[in-house]
């Protein structure tokens, strides 16, 4: 038959009808309806990955505006015979396409690696015969067998378990098991993490065995309707500062237009002729372009690489960087992000006393106390009795693994272990002294397991493990370290208080029982074992937030960032971590069945208020993403399984983790994460905005000179003067005296001021007013300084010449500027504010910078080049001089303007 319907609720359905619906037995398929479905269906495996163009990837390194803009000036240059500067200005243009290049092609295949997590091989049943096919030719119809270990090769339906668990935090990203049954979901709008009576592709068995029907193969299973989320939800076609380095584009080719052509009218209007009209007015275009631009954004953002990797975050894809400093809001999943991603014991509850119990994860360190206090003797004697039942009923093993501690089994009998050596437990000593005679699974009708071990003495001790409710009833007698009592009812109530108080905080909490038995009737089953009980104690156990995430989040608010969870875990267990870590108080979780109920547009005005979803899909992940997106933010979004992948891809920066994450999502993501630790997330917020902080005021040194020289050379043209700039001044100028301090203020150390304001807006620009005005204004000092230097050389200084008079307005331009980027390195605090107030870097190379001014008027290649003439080292030092008076001024316009940041943002409900 085809491959099943994917919207079929089989989770819905009695086992008589999944059958029929599939054409199948319980006995399977036989070898030729299996062949017949495989080549009507295809093979179970994903889409493979279109191949990527390489000409279309470096077709796109050429698309930007700037880039174009620069290819047309290194014509322009030479077409001048400017060869030294065309030959800059196209190595400029092929480095940053090489590294463009680079990074794009070196990105992963997401859906190649979610084709890792398929299993190779499967069992199943054919021709009613147990055998093992390559996974790939798994079919609709054919019936799995399970164990523990196997990775399940397809969605199945199951038809039998017996103690069936399977981990699924691949696919859910929650690390708790999942008890499996053939049981019955009547209702048909089950959630993923729900549907107990279905295996997923891509998931793992922990414990027990079982058969299922498989309903669906490859690209139909649940992890394959993932990777075609992952190819549809490609993150943006570029990122914020991309788009705003456009828009600059776009203002600088219409100001270069207007340029030429007022210019170029001008000088007919004065009769000047053609040919030196025409280079002084692509003089001109030129010089509104920032040669050094590109370079000096693919500096800032390649040092922002290198100092993010120092703090454990590995960039993919350099853009990402200034992305990150412009998020406003960072959705994260819960398991393994802000939580240790780990089952751990946090309370004890035994002999009538509440304990709590320290460390993180499956590891040893940690100890109990009792309100700060360690246990007396005893206590101590009937924490230890809690402790056998918890290693005594337990099969899971805990492993050290480059000093990570590990559970291999189900992860609650994982936290169990370590509880248990906590308490002064030793599994060794016990399975070898206590050696295991009998043993009854867990189930979900019993809801407890329990095992019978020989002790020394020739008797038998039973230990059970279980639902506080299930295992009361079984329970007659109350443990003491005094000896067992009788359970009265009032004991019984303020164990089931315990219990509720414990769930009550998200806990989940398992009882402990046990009894000693004088012989074994193996034939009385469980029910003959698991009675008269002595009930022990209660553990609650929970996988609890990472110790550093609580500061981590109160920085972000203080940035107005806001961080919403998305967790497919249960609506309690979200919200009580979302308020322990001060995410949002008294708040409800919205669900994925509830948001499935909202319309898009109803749903775009709840995402601007919810801080927690819970039980969600990763398809519900997408859509959060989505209309957070619609509503204006710029979206960070972290992730471990495969579940996340989707929305981390189509973030506007998805990140994942490097210790836990599968690497479908490490694949999918711009940047990882390689301690798994949600501060390390928010250090690199910092640094991104810095890079962005850095960027910006570097365009604006840029794009301040260039209006110098644009305002200059058109207020001599305008009046009828000679032009006081040759073209080679001007590429001189924008290549060479003006690259070197550019790049200084692109590596500035970042300002630790930037986690003090809320994040930009996505529609602010990054010539926006205040940008603006400070550019025209620098610019028209500037101007007017070196205005006034070459209207003196040309009509007051003594034997005065036209050249004389280009030499020095070309060399007072150039102190100018230099001197000018000691101020530019921040636009708001005075140059003695700034911290650190010196820069070793800034210094040398406007230091060098000045030394090759100088030399240009002594050298004579360079007299050739520049076609200067040459100035008295008296008339070097006053025009030195002069050019401090643009840097004087700016630092006394930063005195009496108010220093405001025009933006305020709501964040987890209040205001930023």
């Amino acid at each position: 038959m085809p491959n099943s319907d994917k919207d079929q609720a089989w989770h819905s359905l009695d086992i008589v009808s999944v059958l029929s619906a599939l054409g199948a037995t319980a006995t399977g398929l036989t070898t030729e309806a299996a062949l017949k479905r495989l080549a009507a269906d295809g093979p179970n495996e994903l889409r493979k990955a279109k191949p990527i163009g390489v000409l279309r990837i470096l077709r796109q390194q050429f698309q930007s505006l700037i880039v174009l803009l620069l290819i047309i000036a290194g014509v322009v240059s030479a077409s001048f015979g400017e060869w030294i500067d065309a030959t800059a200005i196209f190595a400029i243009v092929l480095l940053n396409a090489a590294i463009g290049f680079y990074q794009e092609f070196s990105a992963a295949q997401s859906i190649e690696a979610l084709k890792n997590l398929t299993s190779p091989n499967a069992k199943l049943l054919r021709d009613g015969q147990m055998t093992t096919i390559p996974s790939r030719d798994v079919v609709v119809g054919d019936v799995l067998t399970l164990e523990a270990g196997d990775l399940v090769a397809a969605d199945a339906r199951l038809l039998q378990t017996a103690s069936l668990k399977c981990v699924e935090a691949a696919l859910t990203g929650e690390s708790e098991t999942v008890v499996k049954s053939p049981d019955v979901l009547p209702q048909t709008d089950v959630q993923l993490g729900d549907r107990t009576n279905m295996v997923f592709a891509g998931t793992t068995v922990a414990s027990g065995t079982g058969t299922a029907a498989v309903v669906a193969t490859g690209i139909r299973t649940e992890i394959g309707q993932i990777a075609e989320m992952i190819s549809e939800a490609d993150s943006s076609s570029s990122t914020p500062l991309q788009r705003k380095l456009d828009s600059v584009g776009h203002i600088l080719v219409w100001m270069s237009l207007g340029i030429v052509a007022v210019l170029f009218v001008l000088g007919l209007v004065r009769g000047t002729p053609i040919l030196e009209l025409f280079m002084t007015s692509v003089s001109l275009a030129v010089a509104a372009v920032p040669e050094g631009l590109p370079t000096v954004v693919t500096v800032a953002l390649a040092l922002g690489v290198q100092r993010m990797a120092r703090q454990r975050a590995l960039v993919r894809r350099l853009a990402a960087v200034e992305t990150l400093g412009s998020a406003s809001v960072i959705c994260t999943d819960k398991t393994g992000t802000l939580t240790v991603g780990e089952m751990t014991a946090r309370a004890l509850y035994v002999d009538g006393n509440l304990y709590e119990v320290t460390g993180e994860g499956y590891g040893p360190a940690g100890e109990i106390l009792q309100v700060g206090q360690k246990p007396n003797a005893d206590q101590a004697k009937a924490i230890l009795e809690l402790a056998n039942c918890q290693l005594g009923c337990n099969h899971a093993h805990l492993v050290n693994e480059d000093s990570v501690w590990k559970t291999i089994g189900d992860p609650t009998e994982g936290a169990l272990l370590s509880a248990g050596k906590k308490g002064g437990g030793d599994r060794d000593r016990l399975e070898a002294e206590w050696p295991l005679l009998l043993e009854f699974p867990f189930d979900s009708d019993r809801k407890r397991s329990s095992s019978v071990r020989k002790l020394p003495d020739g008797t038998w001790r039973v230990f059970v493990n279980g639902a506080p409710g299930s295992l009361l009833e079984k329970c007659n007698q109350f443990y003491t370290f005094e000896g067992p009592k009788p359970l009265t009812e009032s004991l019984r109530q303020d164990i089931l208080q315990q219990t509720s108080a414990m769930a009550d905080r998200a806990l989940r909490v398992l009882a402990s029982a046990n009894r000693n038995l004088d012989q074994v009737a193996e034939e009385a089953g469980s029910d003959g074992i698991e009675r008269d009980l002595v009930f022990v104690g209660l553990t609650a156990m929970y996988d609890p937030p990472r110790h550093e995430a609580k500061s981590a989040i109160a920085l972000c608010r203080k940035a107005g960032i806001r961080v919403v969870m998305i967790t497919g875990d249960h609506p309690q267990t979200a919200a009580a971590i979302a308020s322990e870590l001060n995410i949002a108080s008294d708040t409800q979780a919205l669900t994925g069945a509830e948001l499935d109920k909202l319309s898009d547009a109803d749903f775009l005005v709840r995402a601007k208020e919810t801080v927690v979803y819970a039980r969600v899909t990763a398809a519900h992940k997408l859509r959060v993403i989505r209309a957070l997106q619609k509503g204006g933010e710029i979206v960070a979004m972290t992730g471990d399984g495969v579940n996340d992948a989707p929305a981390v891809q189509g973030s506007d920066i998805g990140i994942a983790m490097g210790r836990t994450g599968t690497e479908v999502t490490k694949q999918a993501a711009d940047m990882i994460i390689t301690d798994d630790n949600f501060s390390t997330i928010v250090h690199a917020v910092e640094q991104g905005r810095g890079v962005y902080s850095n960027i910006r005021k570097t365009l604006q040194y840029l794009l301040a000179g260039n209006t110098a020289e644009i305002l200059l050379m058109t207020a001599c043209v305008a009046i009828g003067l000679p032009a006081p700039l040759l073209p080679v001044h001007l590429l001189w100028i924008n290549l060479v005296t003006d690259g070197l301090p550019a790049l200084c203020l692109a590596v500035d150390p970042v300002d630790p001021a930037v986690m003090e304001h809320p994040p930009r807006p996505s529609s602010d620009r990054i010539m926006n007013i205040s940008f603006l005005g400070t550019m025209f204004f620098t610019g028209l000092l500037t101007a007017a300084v070196t205005f006034a230097v070459y209207i003196y050389f040309i009509y007051y200084a003594e034997n005065g010449t036209t050249a004389q008079a280009r030499d020095a307005a070309f060399t007072v331009l150039v102190f100018s500027e230099l001197l000018r980027s000691f101020g530019a390195r921040s636009e708001f605090k005075p140059l003695w504010r700034i911290k650190p107030t010196f820069s070793l870097a800034l210094v040398s190379v406007v230091s060098l910078s000045l030394g090759l001014q100088l030399w240009s008027q002594h050298n004579a290649v360079l007299h050739e080049i520049l076609k200067t003439s040459g100035m008295p080292l008296s008339t070097w030092f006053t025009l030195l001089g002069i050019g401090t008076i643009p840097l004087f001024a700016l630092e006394v316009v930063k005195l009496v303007r108010p220093v405001a940041w025009p933006v305020t943002r709501t964040v987890n409900g209040k205001q930023a």
